[in-house]
């Protein structure tokens, strides 16, 4: 191999780094000086990104170089922090699974990863997973809601096979990132699609009713049906980062489409008279719930913003 080369990083662990390269895939580290670019974010290196390598005289390899992010999905890294933590890179969709029970997901946590998505430019789709033990009337109120808003939502269960054929046609050729939180049953659908694939899965806990972590580093795996799918750890909370008050709302879309009708040009669709977004979620037309989030975003959210 060349002393220096290029390749695409497919699992992250903070410490070392895998490079799929031309010639197989090479252990490398972070050159220090990488580190000191004044990225605020916890991963200046992130599954998906190109990056350029570089081997030394003892035969170490070394990150010398990230290229330019196609796009990225991207969130506070904690609750109390102003760093962002960037969960992959140059992706071509996300999916994000969504149980609405055993264990249940916040619909604020799926509307602030919508949120990040239209802000980045990912395309998402919904996986309402493990729909063998979901209530169908809450899959059904689920789906008319998002899929109103204009998303696709898919509803699977690997146990039962429902929706897999559909996933994988959905992955096929593409790079997708699918996120959720723990015990949504994330790598126990990648393994249903392809069982060749060496990926953990766990249970729920019986004593909280939360997923247990089984996915330690964000890892890219290529399927063998063609495409890549990139599993990443349980995440329980979804801050926004880098997202202003002011142009929050356009990542709603259906308050795009309805906000260009308010009397005010610069309305927060919050208290102003002649506010068409209030108006319609008073009229059934915008969903209270996704009304809610982002009423929930602005306000717990404000203080982290720059």
């Amino acid at each position: 191999m060349e002393r220096i080369f290029s390749g695409v990083v497919t699992r992250a662990t903070g410490s070392w780094y895998e490079v799929s390269t031309d010639g197989g895939t090479i252990r490398c580290r972070i050159r220090g000086r990488l580190r000191l670019k004044g990225v605020r974010s916890t991963s200046p290196v992130v599954v998906g990104d190109r990056v350029t390598c570089e081997r030394d005289e003892n035969g170490d390899h070394a990150i010398v170089a990230v290229e330019p992010r196609r796009n990225y999905v991207i969130r506070r890294a904690s609750n109390l922090s102003k760093e962002s933590h960037i969960i992959a890179a140059n992706i071509d969709q996300a999916l994000l699974m969504v149980t609405l029970r055993q264990p249940e997901t916040a619909p604020e946590f799926v509307d602030r990863f919508l949120v990040t998505c239209e802000a980045y430019k990912v395309p998402a789709v919904i996986v309402l997973s493990k729909a063998d033990v979901q209530e169908p009337e809450a899959l059904a109120a689920f789906r008319a809601v998002y899929e109103a808003i204009g998303y696709r939502v898919l509803t699977v269960s690997p146990r039962t096979g429902e929706g897999v054929d559909e996933v994988e046609r959905l992955l096929a050729g593409k790079t997708t990132l699918i996120s959720g939180n723990s015990g949504v049953g994330k790598s126990t659908l990648v393994r249903a699609i392809d069982p060749t694939l060496d990926i953990r899965t766990g249970e729920i806990s019986e004593s909280h009713g939360k997923g247990r972590h089984t996915t330690t580093f964000s890892t890219m795996y290529a399927l063998a049906g063609g495409g890549q799918v990139i599993d990443t750890p349980g995440i329980k909370g979804f801050g926004l980062i880098d997202i202003d008050d002011g142009e929050l709302w356009h990542y709603f879309p259906e308050m795009m489409r309805i906000g260009r009708d308010c009397r005010f040009y610069n309305c927060t669709h919050t208290h102003e008279p002649g506010c068409a977004v209030t108006q319609a979620v008073m009229q059934g037309e915008i969903s209270p719930m996704r009304y809610e989030s982002y009423l929930k975003m602005l306000d717990d959210d404000d203080k982290y913003r720059k």
